[in-house]
């Protein structure tokens, strides 16, 4: 009987001591996982905010505009516009020719009817109207405009 309580001992211990290995095995891989979860995130977080940039847009004060007659007679567009520009040198142009912009704007709608402006894919199209528009060189010599987006912030049509 003793031998078999030493050898129950021996396995009692071997037992205690593998238990202990395999709990710090799992806690330093539980440390490890974490650590290096926390430390991906800061370096995503950090190349996030380096390639993060502000957009940069150009407000267009509102204005009223008489639409081409149709068969309704005479109808007015009221439209407010903002333009997403990708560089400040974009910006500051537009700024500093804002007369001619605004100019070009209103001959370009007094030109439209309102049946085309009132449907999505009407204003779709003009958007990419008013970009092609605004592109042409305001000043000689100009770089090129370098305009993203056309965004409506008001648009009625009566």
């Amino acid at each position: 009987m003793a031998k078999s309580t030493g050898g129950s001992s021996k396995l009692l211990w071997l037992m205690i001591i593998l238990v202990l290995l395999s709990t710090a095995a799992a806690g330093a891989a539980i440390y490890l996982v974490m650590n290096d979860r926390d430390g991906s995130a800061q370096g995503n977080l950090q190349g996030q905010q380096l390639q993060r940039q502000a957009p940069i847009f150009v407000k267009i004060d509102p204005f009223t505009v008489n639409l081409a007659d149709d068969n309704f007679g005479s109808r007015l567009l009221y439209l407010g516009l903002s333009l997403k520009v990708g560089d400040k040198e974009t910006q500051d142009i537009l700024q500093e020719h804002m007369p001619q912009v605004r100019s070009r704007l209103l001959m370009l709608l007094s030109g439209k009817q309102a049946a085309e402006l009132t449907s999505p894919d009407g204003k779709r199209r003009l958007g990419e109207e008013i970009t092609a528009v605004i592109s042409d060189p305001l000043t000689q010599p100009q770089p090129p405009l370098d305009i993203r987006d056309v965004l409506f912030t008001e648009f009625i049509v009566q």
